[in-house]
């Protein structure tokens, strides 16, 4: 049985914790959240440890032994929130109508929450589990997941939860990503001097026409059974100097968003294959694309059993069995089926991820922390 008031304080005093990753605040870092959790972890007799690859950037591992023989099981939630611009008291937990406000209350400190009063629930059966069970929360999940790639270097089980919010139903797939730099080239000049003058971003417009076209034959793909279809859009452009100088460079930045089975080198190759069409008809508009950062999708295994496990535990707290679907973001879970770990996604209901206004649903992070509980039991024996 979860003990409900041990996690509506928990999640309180976690929302109340700082942890904004640098990437939104330079003084930002997930350390003081690290150090209540490991606290936490070791007042439940499980021992802990701080893995922290870069100063700052601390991740947790608890370990509940189990009695031996059995599956290993990961439940996994992460640290860091993106920043408060425009928040009132972001730091400042609110319960009002059985709603918990505050940052990260949703995106995901309700998940890690769950989790550790899913391993007090566990500690309190005391042995009745083989196998052992992990609890995670990593750094860094909001930019570059070094704190769940350095976790796997250490740590490793059978299978996985992560326990982002999926509003109580069972995540199966989730998109990729790439995100993918193309420089067209000009010739500086005056202004007034339209003989040597090349303007690179005239040369970037007829590249962006292409890519417009680009864009809508990726939708037109093979769509994947819960993802639907691959995306693409032009985040960001640069170029130029000043009003009276030929741009000398033009800059696209583009996202790709990828399905499983895709990847970063095939969204290079695409826009590739444009720059040659490109130069083909202009031979001296020779513009590069370069990958700069990819981030894989996830898709369940096939034969999972942490599914099935999941589900039927689900069942059982929600009285139906959760709806099976695909979510458009990236996760974490990426990282851990890549390291051959079965995974995952279940997690609770609220909204304002990302936004000015965040909250969790207290009864939703509730029956999470009793499917964490009844799925150990069942995975682990």
């Amino acid at each position: 049985m979860i003990d409900f008031g041990y996690l509506v304080d928990r999640l309180g005093a976690y929302v109340a914790t700082p942890s904004i990753n640098p990437a939104f605040d330079p003084g930002g870092g997930e350390a003081p959240l690290a150090a209540i959790v490991a606290a936490d972890l070791q007042a439940l007799g499980i021992g802990s440890q701080i893995i922290e690859p870069m100063p700052g950037r601390s991740s947790v591992v608890g370990v509940l032994p189990g009695s031996g023989g059995g599956a290993s099981l990961m439940l996994y939630a992460h640290l860091d929130t993106v920043g408060v611009e425009g928040m009132e008291a972001p730091f400042d937990p609110v319960v009002r109508d059985g709603r918990l406000y505050g940052r990260g209350a949703y995106d995901m400190k309700a998940g890690l929450a769950a989790c550790i009063a899913a391993a007090k629930a566990l500690c309190d059966m005391d042995g009745q589990l083989a196998g052992d069970v992990l609890v995670v929360a990593a750094a860094d999940e909001e930019e570059a997941s070094v704190g769940m790639q350095a976790v796997l270097e250490q740590f490793h089980a059978d299978a996985a939860i992560v326990t982002e919010p999926t509003e109580l139903q069972l995540c199966l797939a989730h998109k990729g990503f790439a995100w993918v730099e193309v420089e067209v080239p000009g010739v500086a000049a005056h202004g007034s001097l339209m003989e040597r003058g090349v303007d690179a971003n005239l040369r970037m417009g007829q590249l962006l026409a292409r890519l417009a076209g680009l864009e809508q034959e990726i939708r037109t793909r093979a769509p994947h059974p819960v993802l639907g279809s691959g995306s693409m859009h032009v985040a960001r452009l640069q170029g130029g100097a000043g009003w009276s100088t030929y741009a000398s460079r033009s800059v696209a930045q583009i996202e790709r968003r990828l399905l499983p089975g895709e990847d970063g080198q095939l969204a290079v190759r695409d826009i590739e294959g444009l720059l040659e069409g490109l130069e083909a008809s202009s031979p001296d508009m020779a513009g590069r694309a370069r990958l700069v950062l990819e981030r894989p999708a996830f898709e369940a295994f096939a034969d999972s059993k942490i599914v099935s496990v999941v589900s039927g535990a689900a069942h059982r707290v929600l009285g139906d069995p959760p709806n099976r679907l695909g979510f458009p973001y990236w996760m974490d879970a990426a990282f851990l089926a890549a390291a051959g770990i079965d995974t995952a996604v279940f997690g609770h209901s609220g909204d304002g991820a990302h936004a000015a206004v965040e909250w969790v649903d207290l009864d939703s992070v509730r029956k999470l922390s009793d499917t964490l509980a009844g799925a150990a039991v069942e995975y682990c024996r």
